[in-house]
C-alpha cells in the first residue's frame, strides 16, 4: 500500500506542477494513511515536478517521519488536522496557483462566469484570514480546517489553496479546476462589458452533468495521460 501512495502523490505532485501550480519548491499534496497512522506527503526542498515516490514519506499527527527520508514540508498541519477533522477526506492539495491568490487577494468571490467554478459554487468558496504566514502549527492548522468546513476548497488570502476529495485524484482535479475557474473570471471582469454567470440552480444542475464522480476519474486520467505525453519522469 505504501508504494501505491508514495506513486499517487508523486503523479498528484508532477500533474499540479504541469498545471501550473509550481512555486519554487513550495506546495505540496497529500494522501490518506489507510492504517491511521498520518499523511502520505512529498518531502520538502524539492519543486512539485521533481516529486518521485522515493521524495514522498509518511509523517503522523504529531510531525514525526514514520516511514521514507527528506525533509519534513513546515505546513504538514493543513493536511493532518483537515484530515482529522474531515473523515471523508482522503487527499489535501496545498499550492499557490497565481490566479486564484491574485482573485483571493483583491477580495472578489468565486463566480461560475465558466463551467469551472460550477464545480465549487454554491455554496461561497470559504475564505481564511486569520494569517497569511505559514500554517506552522496544529491550532492554525485546526483554524484552516474549521473555516474548510464541508467545503471542497478554500481560499487562503495572500497565501495560496486548500482543495480536498474523497481521493488525492478528486482533490488534484479541485485544485486544477479552481485555478481555471479564478483565471476565466480574471479574464472576465478584466473586459469592459457586464459580466454575467449562472444561477445557483443552474450550477447545481452543471456540477451534476460536468463533474460527477465518473467524470472527475476521467480528468484524472486524462491529467495522467497528458503527464506521459510530455515526458514527465516517473522515476523511482
Amino acid at each position: 500500500m505504501g508504494d501505491a501512495l508514495r506513486d499517487l502523490v508523486a503523479t498528484s505532485s508532477r500533474i499540479l506542477a504541469a498545471e501550473g501550480h509550481g512555486d519554487l519548491i513550495w506546495g505540496h499534496a497529500s494522501a490518506r494513511d489507510p492504517r491511521g497512522r498520518g499523511v502520505w506527503i512529498k518531502a520538502a526542498e524539492w519543486g512539485l515536478e521533481e516529486v518521485t515516490p522515493a521524495r514522498v514519506h509518511l509523517v503522523d499527527p504529531g510531525g514525526a517521519v514514520l516511514e521514507g527520508g527528506g525533509a519534513r514540508h513546515s505546513e504538514y498541519p493543513i493536511h493532518t488536522e483537515v484530515m482529522a477533522a474531515r473523515p471523508d477526506v482522503g487527499g489535501v492539495v496545498h499550492t499557490h496557483p497565481p490566479h486564484a491568490v491574485a482573485l483571493a487577494a483583491a477580495g472578489e468571490p468565486l463566480l461560475p462566469v465558466s463551467h469551472a467554478a460550477n464545480l465549487f459554487v454554491p455554496p461561497t468558496v470559504p475564505r481564511f484570514t486569520q494569517t497569511a504566514d505559514l500554517i506552522l502549527t496544529s491550532e492554525l492548522g485546526r483554524a484552516v480546517a474549521t473555516r474548510l468546513g464541508e467545503a471542497r476548497a478554500l481560499f487562503l488570502v495572500n497565501h495560496g489553496i486548500v482543495t480536498v476529495g474523497r481521493t488525492l485524484r478528486e482533490a488534484t482535479v479541485a485544485a486544477v479546476v479552481l485555478e481555471r475557474a479564478c483565471a476565466q473570471q480574471l479574464l472576465t471582469t478584466a473586459a469592459d462589458g457586464r459580466p454575467t454567470w449562472s444561477s445557483p440552480e443552474e450550477s447545481l444542475a452543471k456540477r451534476e452533468h460536468i463533474y460527477n464522480e465518473r467524470a472527475q476519474e476521467a480528468v484524472w486520467d486524462y491529467l495522467v495521460r497528458r503527464l506521459d505525453v510530455g515526458g514527465a519522469f516517473r522515476s523511482a
